[in-house]
Formats: structure tokens, sequence, C-alpha cells
């Protein structure tokens, strides 16, 4: 199998990298282990400190000399999606390489959603699987499945290991490619009779990885090129995306935005990456984007694009995508560089180094008496992000909303808390109603959109940050998918917090329902059986009684449906650090997300909210 060419750059990056040479030769380790003594010395040598999975036949032999590592933990999941997700939030959490390890055949291929997740939303992971031994490979034996073959259009690279020789090898080069360049999951399956037989540990490895040489450093003439455009232009946008957290370039990048007075557009992977309360700052663009941030880059002459990927959620119809700007595309993978839009400047290069250049080229431009004058544009930008804020209606039975009651858990919890979410409505409320401050607060499946991530992620999050308030925003349907591994927080001493927006329902697929298919709620609705006729009940929402389940799990369960009590219940919340806390918010059904864009549309076509399109008479389109 080749290597892929998408990671093209290399991240500064707290875990050990594997050393191959320099001009330091590093002392020689040699020891004489079984292949699995091999796998858990690697592991520690390239600084793993926490493992997500579960054992089974195959990867058992692992399992032996793990129980006598001081430096790996390992967290046995209930499910090997849950160590998936959990080592996705780890890795998004803390910047290092999350780590998940399974059996073969089912437990492999149960890990095909996470890496597939991971890869979407360029995560470092590497996911360990157990294989049947060498001689058995092909022969459809127990519990056999080629996960290489079924995971190889979803991650960086992956390695079949058959040889004890070279676990550390293997080990080291998987880290490596993990966490470089346009970072992303890998995998490493090792046959059970490499892990069983003899081998001579040698640390460090020489890697051998032909033809992976990432780029970092952006070309010269395109900064400079850039920085002309940015100086002419009229309407620029910064248009961020998840690349620049990765690239831990958050600090170049409010530098870089103050020297420009350019606005600021983040994208539901970027929230945290320039301060939410910045007055630059005009939100998240796309199908549930603010007003002003859609509007923003629909008007814009110049898009400055930076770890960004032009998705479909962000462009809404892609030939009516910002039709009067220019493109400054930056991106660590060259194969996004003009995938979807054609860039006038592409630059390929690491996200921090790409703003370090650009802040000297536009300081030379400034330095030479080129300056943009945005004062225009920012009229425009301020009358829109007046005009057409976020917010929501109360329900008018006296029902909690939903976005009130997330909006509160934001407003309640102390300062750095790290948030998860699932996918859904309650997804795009939390991106809208909490604010974000900080980098790496804010965890989501954005690309993939996998229901079931948010209680995995926190977990993984606050195995990671243990000194932080980890709270996962869930949706009754998401929370029904991987609630298991409460289990697995509350023997582990690892005390996340979840908020369940229980509207009984699979939401955001009834919002469509309501919209395009005359409110017919085929199979949307969670809590009764096909003879309710979709009819909903108080009591339904009980089915099931996720108080009573929680406590079954070893946490603390609580309800909130009345309003008057929505502040006491989250501060009872935020006081419990013993154990896992889950709060189940019954919420009105029928609260919607806005603004909305529907699908395949033009953003031109922006709702405000339902009937409600935005007026921009007096923008000059020339």
């Amino acid at each position: 199998m080749s290597m892929t060419e998408q990671a093209t750059g290399a991240h500064h990056h707290p875990q050990p990298r594997p050393r191959s040479g320099g001009a330091q030769q590093p002392t020689i380790v040699e020891q004489h282990l079984t292949g699995a003594q091999s796998l858990i010395r690697s592991l520690e040598e390239v600084g793993a400190d926490t493992v997500f999975g579960i054992p089974g036949g195959a990867i058992l032999p692992a399992y032996d000399p793990m129980m006598d590592s001081s430096k790996v933990r390992h967290v046995l999941v209930r499910h090997e999606q849950g160590a998936g997700h959990a080592a996705t939030g780890y890795a998004q959490a803390t910047g290092r390489v999350g780590v998940c390890m399974a059996t073969s055949g089912p437990g492999a291929t149960n890990l095909v959603t996470p890496i597939a997740d991971a890869h979407m939303d360029s995560v470092p992971l590497v996911a360990i699987t157990g294989q049947v031994s060498s001689k058995s490979i092909g022969t459809d034996a127990f519990q056999e499945a080629d996960i290489c073959g079924i995971t190889m259009p979803i991650t960086k690279h992956n390695w079949l290991v058959t040889d004890p020789a070279e676990i550390p090898r293997t080990i080291a080069e998987a880290f490596h490619v993990a966490s470089t360049g346009r970072p992303g999951p890998v995998l490493v399956d090792i046959a059970k009779d490499a892990l069983q037989a003899r081998t001579t540990f040698v640390w460090p490895p020489q890697t051998d990885l032909p033809g992976y040489r990432p780029v970092t450093k952006p070309h010269a003439k395109q900064i400079r090129e850039a920085a002309k455009l940015i100086t002419q232009a009229r309407r620029p946008v910064l248009y961020v995306g998840g690349g620049v957290l990765k690239a831990r370039a958050t600090a170049e990048l409010k530098v870089f935005a103050e020297l420009t007075g350019a606005p600021v557009t983040t994208t539901l992977m970027a929230l945290g990456a320039f301060p939410d309360s910045h007055p630059l700052h005009v939100g998240m663009p796309g199908m549930h984007g603010s007003v002003a941030a859609v509007t923003a880059l629909q008007k814009a002459d110049l898009i400055i694009a930076l770890g960004a990927r032009f998705d479909d959620r962000v462009t809404g119809k892609l030939d009516s995508f910002a039709p009067y700007a220019k493109i400054v595309h930056a991106d660590i993978d060259p194969a996004e560089i003009g995938k979807n839009r054609t860039a006038d400047v592409p630059i390929v290069g690491d996200a921090r180094e790409v703003l370090a250049d650009l802040i000297v080229a536009v300081q030379a431009e400034h330095a030479d008496g080129h300056t943009g004058d945005y004062t225009e544009w920012w009229t425009d930008l301020s009358r829109w992000r007046d005009t057409y804020p976020l917010g929501y209606d109360q329900p008018e039975d006296g029902s909690l909303s939903p976005q009130q009651v997330i909006q509160r858990i934001g407003e309640l919890a102390p300062e750095n808390t790290i948030y998860t979410a699932g996918v859904g409505q309650h997804q795009m409320w939390a991106a809208h109603f909490i604010r974000y401050e900080q980098p790496q607060t804010w965890l989501n499946s954005g690309g993939a959109g996998t229901m079931g991530y948010a209680v995995p992620a926190a977990m993984g999050a606050k195995a990671g940050r243990p000194d932080r308030t980890v709270w996962a925003v869930d949706g009754d349907g998401c929370f029904q998918m991987t609630n298991q591994e409460l289990v697995t927080c509350a023997l582990n001493n690892i005390p996340i917090k979840v908020a369940i927006i229980n509207n009984g329902a699979l939401g955001m697929v009834r919002q469509w329902q309501t919209l395009f298919y005359n409110q017919r709620y085929s199979n949307t609705v969670l809590h009764s059986g096909p003879e309710s006729d979709g009819k909903e009940t108080a009591a339904g929402t009980r089915v099931p009684d996720f108080v009573k389940l929680s406590e079954a799990m070893g946490c603390v369960g609580l309800r909130c449906e009345d309003p008057a009590d929505l502040d006491k219940v989250i501060a009872e919340a935020n006081a419990i650090n013993d154990r896992p806390v889950v709060v189940d918010f019954i919420v009105h059904q029928d609260a919607m997300v806005w603004p909305m864009v529907a699908a395949g549309t033009s953003n031109d076509e922006i709702l405000a909210a339902r009937g409600v399109r935005p007026d921009f008479d007096g923008i000059d389109d020339d």
C-alpha cells in the first residue's frame, strides 16, 4: 500500500517524536522481549499515557504486559466505538495522539466509525488491533477481518505487522504519521503470533517513510501575493477552519486579524480558535451559521481561507458561493487546495507558519503605505450583526427552551470548561449559545456527523484533562447510542457531566420533516411505537427513564423540566465532582435551529427565522 500524499506538514507536538539519527545519537536500548512486551515498551517510548480499549483473543497477548506498565493507563470501555471516540476526545482536548485498542474481527470493525470520524476531522489517532495468526490470514479464520483493507480509505496509512522485530519501528512511524502534516488516524494491525514470539526490542528504531515529506514552510512569493490582495481588498473575510487549532496557531491568528482589521468567521470545527467575544468576530458560517458570517462570505471580494476545506455545509450550493471573491487558500494538505473552489493564491504550509509569514508581509505592505480601508464594509457587517443576532423564542406553554438550557450551562460552568456535543439540533445550539474564548474547549463530530460522539469524547477529554470540567451536551437520540460508556466513567473516576436535551425525538430530522415533509413525522419519535401515530405525551419522554438509567450506571441522575429550576439544577450538577452527573432536561419538542440554509440551496437563500429572509439591499456587488 502506498503512503497517501495528503499529510504535508509538521505540527508542534508535545509528544516525543520518533528519533532516527541526528547530531546527538541517543543511547540505544536493546532487550529480549515478546512482541507484546515490545509493543507496550514502544507505546511508553513514544509518550502514550492512556489507551482506551477492550481485550479479546487476538490482542490478548498485549494485555498481559500492559498490566505491568507504570506509564500506560488502560481504560476498559464498554464498546469499541466508545474507545475510538474517547481517543479522539483525548486528542482534541490535549493536542496529543489518541490511542485505542481492539481485538480482531468485530472488535476491529467496531472501530471503523470513530476512525472515519477522526479522518474527516483530521484528528491524530493510532488504532492498534490484534489480527489472527499470520498463517491463518486469508483463511476466514475465527474473528478474522481484513481491517487494513477495510480502513484503507479512512486512514492516512495503515500497517499489518507479522514480524515481531517490526513492532517498534511501526509504532514510531504510526505516531509520527498521525501527528505530523495534516493530522489523522492510522491503524496498526498486529498478528497474534507476532505478539507471542520472542524478539529483540531496539529503541530508537530506524524509521523508513519514503515519500512522506510534509511541507510546513509556505512559499514566500505566495505570501507576498496574499498580503497585496489583503491590503487592496475592500471586503475581505478571514475564513478560519479547524486546521488553525491543529497547528496551534490561535495566537498568530489573533495578531493577524487585529493587524488587518478584517472580519473573522470560525467554522464549526474552529470554534475557540478566535474569541467569540472579540469585536472582529462575526460568527460561524454555514448551513446554520450566523446571518452576518454567511452574508460576509457571500458579499466578500476576498476570502482568506486558513486550514479550512470549503465544506458543503459552509458553501451551500457551490457554484453560487461567494461569487465576487478572490480566494487565498492556505492549507497543510495540497489536495484540499482547489478541490472545491479554485484558489487565486494557493499556499501550502502549516497554518502557524503561514500566519507568521503573512503578519510580516502585511506589516511590510503597511510600511510601504498600503493599508486596506474596510470602513464601509464594517458598516454593513455591523448592521447585519445588529439586525439579525442569534436568538430564540421562549415556548408559550411555559416548558423549557433547549437554547436557554444550553446557554445557562455555558454561563454557569467554570472557566475553561470543555464542551463536547453529539450531532443535530443540540450541537448547533451548543455552537451558537455557548461562548468559546479559548482553543480546545469545543469538541464535536464535524465532518462525519457521528451520533453517539459526545459521551465517549467527553470521557476521553476528561481522562486527558482531569483538571478541567467537561460537559457533554447530548440529544436523547445520540445519548442512547453510546451511553454505556458512563459505566466506564463511573468505574474509572472520570467525572464528566452530561446534559441530555430531551425532546423525545430525533430533533434535526424532525425539523426537516416539519419544513420539507409536511410534518409527516416518520420514525423520528423516540419514546413511542407506531400505534402512537407520532403523538407526543409528557410521560413518553420517560422511556427510557434517563435518571434511573444513569443511576444504574453509577452516576448521579437529575431531571429538570421547569424553567424556574434551571439554574439550581445546573449548579447542583456543577457541584458534584466525584462521580459522573447526568441531567435529563425535558425541553420543548418544536424548537428549531435558526438561521438555516436549506440543503442544496444557495447561501443567498438564508433564513434568519422561519419565513424571515434578511434584506441586504445597498451592497455594492461590483
